[in-house]
């Protein structure tokens, strides 16, 4: 029996066995952190709307996330920045009524985990995760299971005035 050799799928294979796989040990896919802006708020005094931010604020924000969802989330909240040791991501837990000049908008669940990551100086993105103990568990409705390791962007906050301080 004659054997047929076709180079276009010998060449297929070839590029296919070359390129990552999901299935490789070392893909770290599943940890890297995620964003979602599916409940953004550009309605309150305190923060802004995309279109308020300069062209390099902006560039800074996009820069900034591309750099936060190598890693996942937990890696930022270790994470040192500025003279004062902040960390780049910090949670507060619920939110800072009292010491916010932000409003929490009803539409965020109550167990939400309230924090920000530290963009630069005085620039915040504000947000929250979902709790630790819903990490993996599947949604009675949906019945998609929760990530800990996406932040819900619920506020731009270039100055400062999420969680207020005394110097504020």
């Amino acid at each position: 029996m004659k054997q047929y050799n076709n180079t276009r799928k010998s060449k297929f294979m070839g590029r296919l066995a070359e390129q990552p796989s999901l299935d490789d040990k070392d893909n770290d896919l599943t940890i890297r952190s995620k964003f979602n802006f599916s409940y953004f708020d550009s309605n309150q005094e305190p923060g802004q709307d995309f279109q308020d931010w300069t062209h390099a604020q902006l560039h800074d924000l996009l820069s900034k996330l591309k750099d936060y969802t190598t890693k996942p989330l937990e890696y930022w909240r270790n994470q040192r920045v500025g003279g004062g040791g902040l960390k780049v991501l910090e949670t507060y837990g619920a939110f800072p009524d009292g010491r916010s000049a932000f409003t929490e908008p009803k539409y965020i669940p109550h167990q939400a985990q309230w924090g920000r990551f530290r963009l630069c100086a005085k620039v915040r993105l504000v947000g929250f995760t979902v709790p630790t103990d819903y990490h993996r568990t599947p949604h009675q409705a949906t019945g998609e299971t929760f990530d800990k390791n996406t932040f819900y962007v619920v506020f731009l906050d270039r100055d400062h005035k999420f969680y207020l301080t005394e110097n504020d």
